[in-house]
């Protein structure tokens, strides 16, 4: 915030978004499930459920997972998605990467007047097909209309609910014994990234701009529930971040200033692809700071790390993988080593480069 007035990097999740939460909103509404500032919230029902998969008499506890999430990307259609298919997919990746399995979907559009049905149509089947071919359901809604100039054409909000249960199925390799957490990473911890980092930012950017960037460049935007359920089946995972506003450096920075731990990253080994290393050479941008939309950051337990890669090598949303750097003790602090052999702090951005790409 500048003179007491919301500016753009206040929403670009770097520096200025976390003091804007931290004295506006946590100092207003902070409580313990609030303040953990996870992707999703976590907490158990008062119940208890019998299952016919366990022992007779035998109970599971489950526990809800709750998040929302609002879109407003700039254009709203760009190569591999649209602000439809983004909604559901970043709801669904912020309940997956807690550990969930997301179930339910409410969706919410504040629509423009003017806006060609059309446009809304094919949005809505984009949705629809995502949500189906994720296995959540959209279940509730609402459509607001706003006059001309008072939005930009369609904002989607999404929340989403989803299950996290610790003991069924109780599934050979199934060892979460806690939720996972931007607060769980220890010393010694592995950090993979299940693929190629800025494809969604540089897509829309170039989609915004009309830059005509070369390279067959598309937003990386995918559910990833799917590829986490395999990974969860084989290790230990202590966190897991989808790498969105703020890219892969913003990330690592908030899961260690979460659990408070150094991270040390290798640059030859984070992978990128030559189009997209061109075009941020091209228009002088970082891709450690730029958004994906379609990729995880999972902090392993070091034993458990092969088993792990090899289950994410196995989905097509993971083939790419690669471990990028480890848990060190040194506090709140993200280090690159370069390829020269140096090292770079990989500070939180003040703003974000590139504004409304979710």
């Amino acid at each position: 915030m500048q003179n007491k007035k919301i500016i753009l990097s206040d929403g670009a999740g770097g520096i200025s978004t976390h003091n804007l939460i931290k004295n506006v909103f946590i100092k207003k509404l902070g409580n313990p499930m609030l303040n953990h500032l996870d992707d999703s919230a976590i907490f158990q029902l008062p119940i208890r459920f019998a299952h016919p998969r366990l022992k007779s008499g035998a109970t599971t506890h489950f526990s809800l997972c709750f998040t929302t999430d609002s879109y407003v990307v700039k254009p709203i259609f760009f190569p591999g998605g649209d602000i439809g298919k983004l909604s559901v997919c970043g709801t669904i990746n912020d309940l997956a990467v807690m550990g969930a399995k997301p179930l339910y979907i409410s969706l919410a559009f504040i629509l423009e007047d003017g806006l060609e049905i059309e446009k809304l149509e094919k949005i809505v089947s984009s949705i629809a097909e995502t949500s189906k071919k994720a296995g959540v359901k959209i279940v509730c809604g609402d459509t607001k209309v706003v006059e001309k100039g008072a939005c930009d054409e369609i904002f989607i909000n999404t929340s989403g609910i989803g299950i996290v249960n610790k003991k069924f199925p109780p599934k050979a390799g199934q060892h979460q014994d806690e939720n996972i957490s931007g607060h769980n990473a220890r010393p010694g911890d592995v950090v993979i990234i299940s693929g190629t980092i800025a494809d969604h930012g540089i897509t829309v950017l170039n989609a915004r701009q009309e830059l005509d960037l070369t390279g067959n460049l598309k937003s990386d935007v995918a559910p990833l529930n799917n590829l986490v359920e395999k990974m969860l089946e084989v290790g230990k995972i202590h966190t897991m971040r989808d790498p969105t506003r703020g890219g892969l450096a913003t990330t690592l920075n908030e899961i260690a200033e979460q659990s408070n731990v150094g991270i040390e990253l290798d640059e030859k080994k984070i992978p990128i692809k030559k189009s997209i290393k061109i075009a941020c050479e091209i228009l002088g941008l970082d891709p450690l700071y730029i958004a994906n939309e379609g990729k995880l950051i999972a902090v392993v337990k070091e034993e458990d790390t092969q088993k792990i890669l090899s289950a994410m090598k196995k989905h097509p949303l993971g083939k790419n993988s690669k471990i990028i750097g480890k848990i060190i003790k040194k506090p709140k602090s993200v280090y690159l080593k370069t390829k020269i052999g140096g090292n770079r702090i990989l500070q939180m951005l003040d703003g974000d480069q590139l504004p409304r790409i979710c």
